[in-house]
């Protein structure tokens, strides 16, 4: 008998550790190679951990909710066949740590902390490795931060490389010692107040991809100007291609054929004439991406996700189709590779599958841009005939909206890129498919 260590995945470059949100096994259980584990959480995606081989639970190391880097041992298994891994996790490549997400990471086991360094003022322009790992603090730490005036970035904290904990913060505080200043932000708003349950409510903790989602939408709203376009879409030529087709397609093969693939289709095209949409900001730089990654929102029963298809601009509608439902499928049974989550250039969205008219989305950074589709339902339209007159017609139709980051993308590329998805939509040719 052999035991082999079973560890928290390097989930892409951009993750650096993971929670375990739930145990699927239980010490002493059988299971086969491949036959899912655990679950783990990042900012990027939930997803079920498979077994590297077959055999018994022999430990778990790691408990449900706690947070660990990449490479960690979690729980190790007695099998047959396969050496004893190292236990000592190897060090997280430098581009996965300084892509780290926010929770801080809890130690094995109770340990004192070492000394939190002293305020010093941060060299260069705020943009080194270092301070911008110790930045990376959980939302709780910049909370209290914020609320004492206390720059982060000034200060050497206990947890994964130099991070500043909740226990540093406080400790900090408790010692008298100056506070480094934070510089005022233009505009900067006062840190609301926390409330108070009140008889008879239910506290609940948010979940891990609950409290990550708060986290980002927040940071994009103070990131990026926000401005929204929206525009009215006929969809009626795309309801009797879809009618004509739906059948036969599904036939062959076995997807629904549904409004999306017709909607990316367009805006694929759009982004290829207006490429500063598919673009992201570096500080005074424009990075014009190359590929067209399209994320596609997900709503799940406990959060969103986003799943990518990449270079949506080398698939037919047809293929586009086949993407799509295979990796919503996929992220509603929490089998998605978290690399599927990574690297989009652009993201729709689409609540008019609850009912919505449209929204104004928050932009998923570091995209520019955000593009949401409202419910497509029949509505009556004043029509101009070949003679001139008008007439009252029943048309498919939806709005369309951008939400788009005036930085770069001024209104009028907005509306015009909305305007070529308008056209593309209108004029699909019968042959699409």
């Amino acid at each position: 008998m052999a035991r082999i260590d079973v560890i928290m995945p390097q989930m892409g470059e951009s993750i650096a550790e993971g929670t375990l949100s739930k145990w699927l096994k239980k010490v002493g259980d059988a299971v086969k190679r491949d036959e899912p584990i655990f679950e783990i959480s990042t900012d990027k995606v939930d997803a079920e951990i498979p077994s590297p081989e077959a055999g018994i639970i022999a430990e778990i190391l790691v408990t449900e909710g706690q947070t660990v880097a990449v490479q960690t041992v979690v729980a190790r298994l007695e099998t047959e066949k396969g050496a004893v891994v190292d236990a000592a996790a190897p060090a997280p490549a430098p581009a996965a740590v300084a892509a780290a997400i926010s929770a801080p990471v809890p130690p094995a086991a109770p340990v004192a902390p070492p000394p939190v360094s002293a305020p010093m003022v941060p060299s260069g322009n705020g943009h080194s490795l270092e301070e911008r790992l110790r930045t990376k603090s959980s939302p709780l730490v910049r909370k209290i931060a914020a609320e004492h005036g206390i720059e982060i970035a000034a200060m050497t904290g206990s947890g994964m490389n130099g991070r500043v904990t909740k226990r540093d913060l406080l400790q900090y505080l408790d010692s008298g010692a100056p506070r480094p200043s934070m510089p005022a932000l233009p505009g900067a708003a006062h840190v609301a107040p926390t409330p108070e349950p009140w008889p008879g409510d239910r506290v609940e903790p948010m979940s891990k991809m609950r409290a990550l989602i708060s986290e980002h939408m927040v940071v994009s709203r103070h990131t990026s100007a926000h401005v929204t376009s929206i525009m009215e879409m006929d969809f009626t030529r795309v309801a009797r291609i879809r009618a004509v087709h739906k059948a036969e397609f599904e036939a062959t093969t076995g997807q629904k054929l549904s409004y999306m693939p017709f909607i990316i289709r367009a805006t694929v095209d759009a982004l290829k004439a207006f490429p500063v949409v598919n673009a992201s900001v570096a500080g005074a730089s424009v990075i014009y991406r190359k590929p067209i990654n399209l994320g596609i929102a997900v709503a799940l029963d406990w959060g969103l996700i986003v799943p990518v298809i990449r270079n949506a601009d080398d698939l037919s509608l047809s293929g586009v189709a086949k993407s799509l439902n295979d990796l919503a499928g996929r992220a509603r049974a929490k089998k998605l590779d978290p690399r599927e989550v990574q690297d989009g250039t652009f993201t729709i969205t689409n609540p008019g599958v609850f009912g919505s008219l449209t929204g104004t989305p928050i932009i998923n950074q570091p995209q520019v841009a955000i593009l949401c589709v409202g419910a497509i339902e029949k509505r009556p339209k004043v029509l101009t005939g070949p003679d001139g007159e008008d007439t009252i017609a029943i048309r498919t139709c939806s709005y369309l909206s951008l939400s788009f980051d005036h930085r770069i993308v001024d209104g009028a590329v907005a509306d015009q890129f909305l305007g070529h998805i308008k056209r593309t939509i209108e004029s699909f040719p019968d042959s699409a498919l």
